[in-house]
């Protein structure tokens, strides 16, 4: 039987069921499609006489013996009518009891439950003749209801017994065999000869009830194309899907012979022709018949059926303009063919057997009169009719699970070979006559096949199904036939498709007949009416590198990728309504619409040093810098490090690193200096001084100390650039570290820093992942911007030591709103987004190979970790006192108990001791081990003075003395005698938990697991049966981190992740009702791998303070190696395998220890105090495994946080959601983000490390050009601070007071701010307060500017040049209104294009003055609109003039 499509095709084909019956299953909301499995056990066949069913002949016995066959069909009993397809079993033999064993499970899904459908199965003896045929002989017939009459499944786990009858199962075709069967007279049934068998429901096979057709009786050993061959032979019983692989179908196009003009011409000509024939047509030659659309139908199929609904695409007329398929529109010419100008998405499981099916069909359309007959009149609505003209079908996987791809040429063919579609294809008349030239390979379709479209944004057949729908919809709308628009209420509700299917385009025969606004296209029409231009849509904006910026200005919009709640109104919602859902009455559930959010673009951090560059510094520049006497990178000889360009490509090879004797890395970051960009509105010495921020693998983020930037010397100040400024280190009293510039720092990565194994992890790091650096000003204590490198060649791939110098951009992202959403129906206000270049960071690093420490000479090689726990391997002892001074290493044994003293066991038991020399003496003994001792002390104490008062009493005391002694004697030995028992009732007490305990410890196997944040750590754990007896053991953790895998597939992942090659079991844990605690069944002295993974999200969120650090330099380096970051404390998890009598029968005692995670990206965001932050992050377009699947997961460290991604189509750009709940100000949230692109969440593929600042928001709404004020309240600390106020924007905002003043302790201070901006918009500025002696930040406000033209009162043009030279000059004249002097000042809100002869006037009582205006030249032609403000001594706005300055 092969496995090719044409004959699964052949093999699949059923006889439909009665249409009476499928309109009776929907009526009655039955038609939802269930599974069932049919379990055929055996025959009982004690009265069939064999010698008879041998045949007559003498020589019969010699042959061989008969085999019996059961036949199982459906039948429906109220029509009378077998349908489906008739399933046979494999042939068996009987054996000596007369009974046939067949063992037999075949499977189906059906629709149709109602009690009328029932299974047939007839039992046939096959007996081989003398010429080689085989004789087919029926037996017998039994009847096995389906359903009941409450439209259930007779299902049952008992086998039931069904009853053969007499005759052949076509007997039930007798017209007096209707509906009751079982109950007629006619049926006589065979005494004791029954069926075995037990029908139950099977809702395993909804998955795949869409991989072959319903009411198709199969086996689980059937080649069903999409399903995964199971070694047990049943693929159905749990059935597993093959996965798909996206593919896109590009550039198709159709010849049809000898020509498209003469093809279509003679298919009108003939469909014109049979309609003259016809009655009430008009007089021959009046070509009614035109065409009204071509149309593909495309779909994948695996020779059952089809695996999704069919794409119906619309084809449009092109022309071939060269061997490669590019298309052009035009007329129709001999070389003319049928296209698709977009590209179609198909999913396809990777089998020889899918294959790609197409149908070629045409729409028709003829006039219509009032009888209902075909009419000649113009004005008549018209019918339109479809019919099916060619088909093919190729199979893309000619080879297991390779895909060809390339162009393909697909010959198409009609006639009435069946087809898929189920239609009837059209061949020409010469086709007829010569039917093997019904296959013409001269109409042929093109194509192009591939896993990854060759488009750079996929268009979906929905653009051009709704080009269609669109055209189709104005068409009716023209018409104004309501009739046409307005379906029967059946058509309410659309046809369901599967899962996932695309969607056709859905016209009815009403649609397709209405009157086009266009010309009707016939077959010298020269193009389609629908193709009408449509809007470009709005692609993504082309995703950068995974080095991201690390903060966000503003809840708006976020240079990363921000989305607020509400969806965009871009009336997109009619296009969703069709007409028919607006046809439809009554309430009906609102349906969600598709939320398409507009994200910011991602900025392309600058990472590459290149000297072309007009940007970069030049070369006089760099010979100035690095004569500054930065310190220079050697290694371990004194040599320098060898230079490499940031720019050249890094072969990176494993085998050099593993081979490199210096197993040791030393990481060196040198801060070397830092050049000023001019930025409008600050000052030309911002900054004056800087610190960094960012973190390298998993050491612990770095905050640097403050960095001066020291002048230039004034002969690079006269130089067009601007010259970079060296970096000094300011020590804590201000002053400016007089020894070496630059600040470096020093990073050891050597075998007391990285784990077994680890080092393959950390040159994985440095070979893929990016170094991301936070530039903050120190006094301000705002972030300036961020920059990143890559860390690539810091592989030093067995060279000494290598050294690269960066010089990076220091990039920052603002934000300005065009205004204000006024409604809920309005559109989102759009928001212009743009990046700045605030400065370069130049920067050098380096890696200094070092050796390795020899007391751990082997621990950096990349040793693998061990997955598996064998308690054989773990040699446990007990821990016990001082009896013996040999360790158990010494002894040499694995079991050993050491005895220990009592009262060092329970410190209880010592109290109890105790209480009684309290109640005697008054004085308690100390609760110390030495309590003996320092009785004995007190003891020979008060002997002493015993014998002092014998000595002062004389001979007298001798008698008491005596008796003193005996008394004390005979108390001491009661008093041991009390406390001798009371030791003995604590070790009976206490003797059953001891051995217990002692127990517990012998079969206790511990283990040390080192785990980071988000990453799985695999293990099995070995266990064994100790017990002749089969034992059914229960897993219990006392931690929900570590669990058992009970997932086959889960298993199958870690186990090949981790490359551990040790068994693996289907169906190996039983869940536990209600606790769903895994059990495992374990048969006598028989061993088995329990998989177990442990995973945390549980993570440090304390946040540093923010500001400079105080570490000295020369201390930075060490400090990663005194406490480990964002990590948690060590902890014991403990899992116990109980048997079946609660006893544990092992005992896995797992170690923990948490290790740092390594930071890839960091994201600060600022907003409002108390309030939710919603963001949207875009994900990088990564390379994801094949297995992996494209859904994208994420996980948070802070339950807090809601944190998710949805599901998008292949190719669609991918985002993060966060949605974190607010908090008073100025706190710091600080929680961390993994991301996985695998189905099992193994390891991160990102770990995001995001801090969000709640401030005080402050709202203020002013007019551009105009001061407003407002009052702020700063409130004290504890301590009296001496404090000064920045701002973000000092050209807009500023501060009064303005220097460094004293806040005293718990006092209120007010300040004035003063904000006067220079553009209209929407946007936010940020205002600190920070202590000037600790650097430190006291106080910070979000500042929310809405800011508004004001009313202008003149507007000038002016033509100004374009190119160099000293630009133009004007005049502008005021008068002054009053009749009083007044002082008047000028602004512009574009001082870098327009400047004042004089900033400020003065100007008498209706006077006039002419302002002198210069326009500085631009280097472009175009135009500006510069507005000029004319404000009072208190500045408000007392004019506004408006020039249009056009350079030419």
């Amino acid at each position: 039987m092969t496995d090719d499509w044409k004959s699964l095709f052949a093999r699949g084909r059923v006889i439909p069921p009665h249409s009476q019956t499928v309109r009776k299953a929907q009526d009655s909301c039955l038609s939802h499609p269930q599974g069932f499995q049919i379990t055929l056990n055996h025959v009982d066949v004690p009265h069939i006489q064999q010698e008879k069913m041998e045949g007559e002949s003498e020589g019969s016995q010699k042959r061989e013996a008969a085999k019996y066959q059961l036949n199982v069909s459906l039948f429906d009993s109220s029509h009378q009518h077998f349908f489906g397809r008739t399933w046979k079993s494999l042939p068996q033999q009987m054996m000596a009891v007369h009974r046939v064993v067949f063992n037999e499970v075949l499977y189906f899904h059906t629709s149709l439950c109602l009690p009328s459908v029932v299974a047939v199965a007839e039992l046939v003896v096959l007996q081989a003749r003398a010429d080689g045929s085989q004789r087919e002989l029926g037996c017998g017939f039994a009847v096995l209801h389906l359903f009941s009459s409450r439209t259930e499944s007779q299902t049952s786990e008992e086998d039931k017994r069904l009853c053969f009858y007499h005759g052949t199962p076509r007997a039930l075709l007798h017209p007096l065999l209707r509906d009751c069967i079982t109950q007629n007279k006619l049926l006589v049934p065979i005494i004791e000869t029954h069926l075995v068998c037990r029908l139950k429901p099977h809702p395993a096979l909804a998955p795949v009830i869409h991989l072959f057709p319903q009411n198709m009786l199969v086996s689980g050993d059937e080649n069903i194309p999409g399903i995964r061959p199971s070694p047990t032979g049943d693929s159905l019983f749990k059935p597993h899907m093959v996965k798909s692989l996206t593919c896109f179908l590009d550039r198709l196009s159709i010849s049809l012979h000898p020509s498209l003009e003469k093809f279509e011409s003679q298919l009108l000509q003939l469909i014109n022709m049979d309609c003259h024939n016809t009655k009430h047509w008009g007089p021959e030659g009046s070509s009614s018949v035109v065409i009204q659309e071509r149309r593909l139908h495309v779909g994948a199929h695996n020779g059952w059926g089809f695996l999704e609904r069919p794409q119906v695409v619309v084809l449009e007329t092109a022309e071939v303009t060269s061997q490669q398929g590019t298309l052009t529109k035009d007329n129709f010419c001999p070389s003319q063919s049928l296209a698709l100008r977009s590209s179609l998405e198909l999913k396809l499981p990777s089998h020889q057997a899918v294959g790609i099916v197409l149908q070629l069909e045409y729409v028709f359309s003829a006039p219509l009169g009032n009888d209902g007959k075909i009419s000649l009149t113009s004005t008549s609505p018209r019918t339109a009719f479809m019919q099916c003209l060619r088909w093919g079908v190729w199979c893309p996987f000619q080879e297991w699970g390779t895909l060809r791809a390339k162009e393909v040429k697909l010959s198409l063919q009609g006639g009435t070979e069946p087809n898929p579609y189920g239609v009837m294809a059209y061949t020409s008349s010469s086709n007829i006559a010569n039917p093997a030239q019904v296959g013409d390979e001269r109409d042929v379709v093109r194509f192009c096949l591939s896993s990854r479209s060759l488009q750079k944004v996929v268009s979906s057949p929905a653009l051009s199904l709704r080009k269609t729908r669109t055209g189709l919809q104005e068409i009716a709308a023209q018409q104004g036939n309501t009739s046409s628009l307005s379906p029967g209420p059946s058509r309410c509700a659309p046809q369901a498709s599967p899962t996932g299917s695309p969607q056709g385009p859905g016209l009815s025969m009403s649609q397709l007949a209405a009157t086009s606004r266009y010309p009707t296209m016939s077959h010298s029409t020269a193009a389609s009416p629908w193709q009408q231009p449509f809007p470009c849509q709005l692609y993504p904006s082309p995703l950068a590198s995974a080095h991201q910026l690390s903060h966000v200005e503003c809840p708006a919009v976020s240079h990363i990728a921000h989305l607020e709640v509400g969806s965009s109104g871009d009336g997109s919602l009619g296009d969703g309504l069709s007409g028919s859902a607006l046809a439809c009455d009554g309430p009906s559930e609102l349906q969600e619409l598709a939320f398409t959010p507009v994200h910011a673009p991602v900025i392309t951090m600058g990472m590459q040093a290149t000297t072309k560059s007009s940007s970069m510094s030049s070369r006089g520049s760099l010979a100035h810098l690095y004569s500054a006497g930065f310190p220079n990178i050697t290694d371990l000889s004194g040599m320098v490090a060898e230079v490499l360009d940031p720019t050249e490509p890094v072969n990176f090879d494993p085998q050099k690193e593993e081979a490199d004797p210096l197993q040791g890395n030393v990481l060196l970051l040198q801060f070397l200096a830092f050049s000023r960009i001019p930025q409008q509105g600050v000052r030309s010495e911002w900054p004056d001084s800087v610190h960094f921020t960012f973190q390298l693998y998993r050491f612990p983020p770095v905050t640097t100390q403050r960095l001066k930037l020291l002048a230039a010397d004034k002969q690079l100040k006269k130089s067009s650039e601007t010259p970079p400024c060296v970096l000094a280190v300011i020590n804590q009293d201000g002053t400016v570290n007089s020894g070496s510039p630059g600040l470096q720092l020093q990073f050891c990565v050597d075998g007391a820093f990285l784990k077994p194994g680890e080092r393959r992890w950390f040159l994985r790091y440095l070979a893929h992942h990016t170094l991301l650096v936070d530039v903050w000003d120190s006094n301000s204590l705002l972030l300036i911007g961020s920059t990143a490198l890559e860390l690539k060649h810091m592989l030093r791939q067995g060279r000494p030591a290598v050294q690269a110098t960066y010089e990076l951009e220091v990039i920052t992202t603002e934000y300005m709103g065009e205004g204000v959403q006024l409604s809920l129906h309005q559109a989102p206000t759009p928001i212009s987004v743009f990046t700045t270049v605030k400065g370069r960071l130049h920067l050098r690093l380096g890696n200094v190979g070092c050796p390795v420490n020899l007391n751990h000479p082997n621990k950096l090689q990349c040793v693998q970790l061990a997955h598996i726990i064998s308690p054989q391997e773990t040699s446990s002892g007990f821990t016990g006192g001082s009896l013996s001074s040999k360790s158990i290493q010494q002894l040499n044994v694995c079991n050993m108990a050491r005895a220990q003293r009592l009262v060092e066991l329970d410190r209880d038991l010592v109290t109890l001791l105790q209480s009684r020399v309290k109640e005697d003496r008054g004085t308690a003994r100390t609760n110390t081990p030495n309590w003996g001792k320092m009785d004995n002390e007190r003891q020979r104490k008060l002997n002493r003075m015993v014998a002092v008062r014998q000595q002062e009493g004389g001979q007298d005391s001798t008698d008491r003395q005596v008796k003193t002694k005996a008394m004390g004697r005979r108390e001491e030995r009661a008093q041991l005698a009390r406390d001798l028992r009371l030791m003995q009732a604590y070790r009976e007490r206490s003797k059953a938990e001891g051995i217990t305990h002692m127990l517990c410890q012998a079969i206790t196997t511990h283990h040390t697991l080192f785990a980071s944040l988000g990453t799985a750590e695999y293990l099995e754990y070995v266990l064994q049966n100790p017990f002749s007896t089969p034992q059914t053991v229960t897993i219990q953790s006392d931690d929900p981190e570590l669990n058992v895998i009970t997932d086959c597939d889960e298993w199958r992942h870690f186990r090949a992740l981790t490359k551990t090659l040790t068994p693996l079991e289907e169906d190996m844990f039983h869940l536990r009702e209600g606790t769903l605690t895994p059990q495992v069944y374990l048969r006598p002295k028989e061993s088995v791998h329990i998989p177990f993974k442990y995973q945390t999200f549980v993570s440090d969120h304390s946040v540093a303070p923010q500001g400079p650090s105080l570490i000295p330099s020369g201390r930075s380096s060490h400090v990663a190696k005194k406490r480990l970051p964002n990590t948690v404390l060590a902890k014991s998890i403990k899992v116990t395998f109980s048997a079946e009598d609660g006893k544990p029968l092992a005992i896995c005692q797992v170690n923990v220890e948490p290790m740092p995670h390594a930071i890839d990206q960091t994201f600060r965001f600022y907003q409002p105090e108390l309030s939710f932050l919603k963001k949207a992050l875009r994900l990088p377009p990564w390379e994801r495994t094949q297995d992996a699947g494209s859904q994208i997961s994420v996980r948070c460290s802070d339950p807090n946080v809601i944190c998710e991604t949805k599901k998008l189509a292949a190719g669609e750009p991918q985002d993060v959601y966060l949605k974190v709940p607010g908090s008073p100000s100025p706190h710091i949230r600080k929680f961390f983000v993994t991301v996985y692109n695998d189905k099992w969440l193994a390891v991160p593929a990102q770990i995001w490390q995001v801090y969000v600042h709640f401030l005080h928001r402050v709202d203020i709404s002013c007019v551009t050009g105009q001061r407003t004020c407002q009052s702020l309240v700063l409130r004290g600390t504890q301590a009296m601070r001496k404090v000064q106020c920045y701002t973000s924007h000092p050209e807009e905002l500023k501060v009064d007071p303005a220097e460094v003043f004293v806040l005293p302790p718990g006092t209120v201070q007010d300040l004035q701010l003063y904000v006067c901006p220079l553009w209209a918009g929407s946007h936010y500025c940020y205002l600190n307060v920070v202590d000037v002696e600790q650097h430190t930040l006291v106080a910070s406000w979000l500042l929310s500017l809405t800011c508004r033209l004001p009313v202008l009162s003149k507007t000038f043009e002016v033509c100004a040049p374009v190119g160099g030279g000293r630009g133009s000059t004007r005049k502008i004249t005021y008068t002054n209104p009053y009749p009083t002097s007044r002082v008047l000042l000028l602004h512009s809100d574009h001082p870098d294009l327009l400047q004042f002869k004089e900033d400020r006037f003065e100007i008498g009582g209706g006077e006039t003055y002419s302002i002198g205006l210069r326009f500085a030249p631009s280097q472009s032609p175009g135009a500006q609109e510069i507005l000029i403000y004319v404000n009072n001594i208190d500045e408000t706005t007392e004019e506004t003039f408006c020039v249009k300055v056009k350079y030419t």
